[in-house]
């Protein structure tokens, strides 16, 4: 499984979105600190769930990293987040 799939399965188990997008932009990375041959190092993740209700910006913010597990987090250089309740 890529890392792409698992965060898009983790994020799902964890909150049922209604939307969810990641989207590997690695590429655009080639040549930075971080990026990795063969990509999966810089994702963009946007997702809404009725889950983030209530939430601030840096709790759902957290809620999202506790969900992807410090296992995949660290294999992530860069992971930028839009997040909606």
């Amino acid at each position: 499984m890529t890392r792409g799939e698992k965060i898009r399965a983790r994020l799902e188990a964890a909150f049922a979105p209604r939307q969810l997008e990641v989207v590997d932009e690695s590429e655009g990375h080639r040549g930075h600190s971080g990026y990795q041959e063969g990509g999966e190092s810089h994702f963009r993740v946007e997702i809404a769930s009725a889950r983030f209700e209530g939430m601030d910006r840096i709790a759902r913010h957290r809620a999202v990293h506790a969900a992807l597990g410090r296992d995949l987090v660290v294999e992530i250089h860069a992971l930028a987040l839009k997040i909606s309740a």
